[in-house]
């Protein structure tokens, strides 16, 4: 299992093709986990959920790269 950030335009009801996509690399999924307030992939919930803007933030700062502040990312569980 691993995390994966996906994003979409925002409010675009008629795009919703990705935008941008990125797998979360085992060494960061400590920090995302925290930065989601999750304890473990296995006990983090079901389904893909919407980020804030401090939760990307702090994401984008864990894993070292700028996320898209234009689009709305999810993040969820993959695998």
């Amino acid at each position: 299992m691993f995390l994966w950030i996906s994003g979409f335009l925002k409010g675009d009801d008629e795009d919703d093709t990705l935008k941008y996509e990125l797998t979360v690399g085992p060494k960061f999924e400590p920090a995302v986990l925290a930065a989601m307030g999750w304890k473990s992939l296995d006990e983090s919930p079901d389904g893909e959920w919407l980020l804030t803007l401090d939760q990307a933030q702090k994401i984008g700062i864990a894993v070292n790269e700028q996320l898209p502040a234009e689009l709305d990312l999810f993040i969820g569980i993959r695998g």
